[in-house]
């Protein structure tokens, strides 16, 4: 795939990451229900939601990274051993920062 593809898969994931919180907040700036027992729901709701807002903001993050790499030319190299990802690795994992070495091999 080349890098242009890569980069449009980047940026279509990079939207559909903004929606997700975007459309998370709407939920956490509604109000709460006076009823108890939806009181109760509305927390587990709600740690739900902080769990989805939580990795979808840690995978927008590595998007961020992944396009800045991009327009550094570093982002086909391996951020810790400097070989090349390989675009297997790229495609499966775009937002990826180390080759299939690396990441296999703890610090």
């Amino acid at each position: 795939m080349p890098l242009q593809q890569l980069k449009h898969k980047l940026l279509v994931q990079k939207v559909q990451l903004e929606r997700q919180l975007n459309a998370i907040h709407h939920d956490f700036q509604q109000g709460r229900s006076a009823d108890a027992a939806e009181q109760a729901a509305e927390r587990e709701n709600e740690q739900v939601l902080n769990s989805l807002e939580h990795n979808a903001a840690e995978e927008l993050k590595q998007i961020n990274i992944a396009l800045q790499r991009m327009e550094h030319g570093e982002y086909l190299h391996c951020s810790r051993c400097g070989e090349d990802i390989g675009v297997e690795r790229l495609n499966a994992v775009p937002f990826t920062t180390l080759c299939i070495s690396c990441a296999n091999t703890p610090l």
